[in-house]
């Protein structure tokens, strides 16, 4: 997502502007205009979190996604990652950067970690985080699990899973086997069956632009188009006689997480993918971050006409919506994407902007922090309201993050122009109370 076109839309623009007018009549009232925008053109509902496979072993569990209140005010939970074999199918493993099947269905969970306060038998089938994932569902009936394909890390093999008719079958067959029949190998038949209700794809990225060691073809955008087409087939098959009990009739949900990048995303052939997927999760953050010298937003809302990057200037959330449905994407089927975390730069002077779009030493603190630290780290934060974008400054280190505020403020943008809800990454970033998530459901009700 770094290196995204330079041309702002047409709708950013007057919206920029209708913002700016808007705030130099009434500067105070820019929150309840968006409100009263949101209520006007009413809610629609997504609330959609990813949950971190790994997230286990720095403490997080799905317990916390129960206690902090996230559960009950979410309506999907991305379970995030399964990988993409070498021969093109899904599977499950226990090794180093390939798999991690103990988190997945194989270590017991203790009492004190369990959703329910119950511990998992050594004797049964499905442990670990599957079976954490279908007691938060139990509690909360409004909540769907389902499992993220890829990533950064294991999109190496989508290519070839997706280069032909024949792959693509089996590939789309290996991933339902295993994660919608529940199928998971050492365990009996059927035993997972339930946990899952869809599949997410998050290919990074069809023809290039993700991790360096990816296969890449040059038809990746076509045959993109042709595996999210066999994944609704399939899924369809499946929910017209896998229903609950046999009874038929379950919708299985397919979405994908979609690049901010403006020429990553013109590979995809949005309009056909559209019609087979339920919604889009775009990945509307990283607009900016520490592989820049200069400081800059992670994910502000609207555009910046002052923003000094060189490669991605006047970048915004805004834009990147526009640009897919500007490419035929329905409204309703762009879920915004927001970060849990933030970006930030040292040895940053104040400029004339609290530190923003100043040169800095380089990343601080490694570079990345979580929410649940940055919320408490020394400085002042700042909220510019016309661009829809906070940040912290204490006179060296300038960090970029949403706030609670600017979160609530983002899910009613998305209510206001229609869209269809929000998603973040990632749950094991927001504090204790479940704050990001409380102030994204805010937004969403208006």
């Amino acid at each position: 997502m770094r290196t995204p076109s330079r041309t702002p839309s047409r709708t950013s623009a007057l919206l920029a502007a209708a913002t700016l007018a808007a705030l130099l009549a009434a500067p105070a009232t820019a929150q309840a205009a968006d409100a009263a925008a949101a209520q006007h053109h009413g809610l629609q509902g997504q609330r959609v979190g990813y949950f971190t496979q790994w997230g286990i072993y720095s403490g997080f569990s799905a317990k916390k996604v129960q206690t902090s209140g996230q559960a009950g005010k979410l309506t999907v939970l991305n379970y995030a990652f399964g990988n993409v074999s070498s021969d093109g199918t899904c599977f499950e493993a226990n090794a180093a950067g390939v798999g991690d099947a103990w988190a997945d269905y194989q270590r017991p969970v203790g009492a004190d970690e369990s959703v329910d306060g119950t511990a998992d038998a050594d004797a049964q089938p499905v442990k670990g985080n599957f079976n954490q994932l279908r007691k938060l569902k139990a509690v909360n009936p409004q909540l769907k699990a389902v499992i993220s394909l890829g990533g950064w890390s294991w999109s190496k093999y989508f290519s070839d899973a997706a280069a032909t008719d024949a792959s693509r079958r089996k590939f789309v067959s290996s991933c339902l086997d295993l994660y919608l029949k529940g199928n998971l190998p050492g365990v009996a038949p059927g035993a997972a069956a339930g946990v899952f209700d869809g599949i997410d794809i998050d290919w990074e990225y069809p023809g290039g632009g993700g991790d360096p060691g990816n296969v890449v073809r040059p038809e990746d955008g076509r045959n993109y188009t042709l595996l999210m087409q066999e994944f609704r087939r399939q899924l369809d098959t499946l929910g017209a006689v896998g229903g609950k009990e046999g009874k038929g009739g379950k919708h299985y949900l397919l979405t994908a997480a979609v690049p901010a990048n403006e020429t990553k995303a013109d590979r995809l052939e949005i309009p056909k993918v559209a019609k087979a997927v339920d919604w889009l999760n775009l990945m509307t953050y990283d607009l900016h971050g520490t592989w820049e010298t200069a400081t800059d937003h992670n994910a502000n809302l609207y555009s910046d006409s002052a923003d000094t990057a060189a490669d991605n200037r006047s970048y915004s959330a805004d834009r990147v919506v526009q640009h897919y449905l500007d490419r035929g994407l329905p409204p309703r089927k762009a879920v915004l994407g927001v970060p849990f975390y933030g970006y930030g730069w040292t040895g940053v002077p104040a400029g004339s902007k609290y530190g923003l779009y100043q040169t800095s030493t380089g990343p601080a603190r490694g570079g990345n922090l979580p929410y649940n630290q940055l919320k408490d780290l020394p400085g002042t934060v700042h909220y510019d309201w016309l661009h829809g974008a906070t940040w912290k400054y204490d006179g060296t280190e300038f960090w970029s993050y949403d706030t609670p505020e600017l979160l609530t403020r983002k899910a009613r943008y998305a209510s206001w122009n229609g869209l269809g809800g929000v998603m973040a990454w990632a749950l094991d970033n927001d504090d204790a109370q479940g704050s990001l998530v409380s102030a994204l459901d805010k937004g969403l009700e208006g």
